[in-house]
């Protein structure tokens, strides 16, 4: 891995604590990246930032934010660039799922599920995008990445909430990057499938609780054997390749593409 291939980039993660967020600052951080973990728990934020900053080559700073809330996210690019100098990337990873069969939705599942997903998502982009314009143009594009589902593409009858705020993240990543090509910003992003984290692992409870399946496990197992391509689950290793391609100089021509990183589930 080259330990440079990053460097210069300082780059805000959402729901960088654990799971794809941490696992996504630790490899960019690897590649000479600064990061600044933005996360609600932040005392595990904290404790990635320390092995960050413990290995020696990018440095981590971690903040405590509330996605829904402007202020959090105002506040989380203000200490990205007061530590690091400027924001050149924001990575908008925070997310949550609580499962519902469509008659049984109500408006707090409605409301917890779209503000975090879609809402958190929205203000962290633009207040992302209100600093990369006020630092003006530079040689490089900056780079707005949203993290997506393949909930965007399939409808999914246990977890309708989770799909309608993900079609929203795809329908952000768009009309962000009609909307922002101007000021020499990308948006782009990546829908992962099945990932090994403490979401899919609440949610593999869930789903039990709920009754659409009987036993821990069932759910990865269906989707392995009846949608999914490569036989297998994912985990944040196999995600934190296409997230270092597209914060890297090689993405920098592309804008409004969503990325799937799913094992084949959405293949038309």
């Amino acid at each position: 891995m080259d330990p440079n291939r990053l460097k210069g980039k300082n780059i805000l993660i959402t729901g960088a604590a654990q799971g794809m967020g941490a696992c996504n600052a630790e490899h960019f951080a690897e590649q000479g990246a600064n990061v600044c973990l933005g996360d609600i728990d932040l005392d595990k934020a904290q404790e990635t930032a320390d092995r960050i900053n413990a290995a020696g080559n990018g440095k981590a700073i971690a903040i405590r934010m509330d996605v829904t809330k402007r202020a959090d996210n105002a506040a989380a690019v203000a200490a990205t660039v007061e530590k690091f100098g400027l924001i050149n990337v924001g990575l908008f990873n925070a997310g949550l799922n609580k499962p519902r069969f469509f008659m049984d939705i109500d408006e707090d599942n409605w409301d917890l599920i779209m503000d975090v997903n879609t809402k958190g998502m929205w203000l962290g982009m633009q207040e992302t995008a209100r600093q990369m314009i006020k630092q003006g143009k530079q040689d490089y594009p900056y780079k707005i990445i949203n993290v997506g589902s393949i909930a965007s593409r399939k409808p999914l009858v246990d977890v309708t909430v989770y799909c309608t705020s993900k079609y929203g993240c795809l329908a952000l990543t768009h009309c962000g990057a009609v909307a922002l090509a101007e000021h020499g910003i990308t948006v782009n992003g990546y829908a992962p499938g099945v990932v090994v984290t403490p979401l899919w692992e609440q949610l593999d409870k869930d789903l039990i609780d709920i009754g659409f399946k009987e036993r821990e496990g069932q759910a990865y197992e269906d989707i392995v054997n009846n949608e999914l391509k490569i036989k297998r689950v994912s985990y944040p290793n196999d995600i934190k390749g296409t997230a270092a391609f597209l914060v890297s100089p090689d993405s920098d021509y592309m804008t409004g593409q969503m990325i799937h990183i799913d094992g084949g589930w959405c293949i038309q």
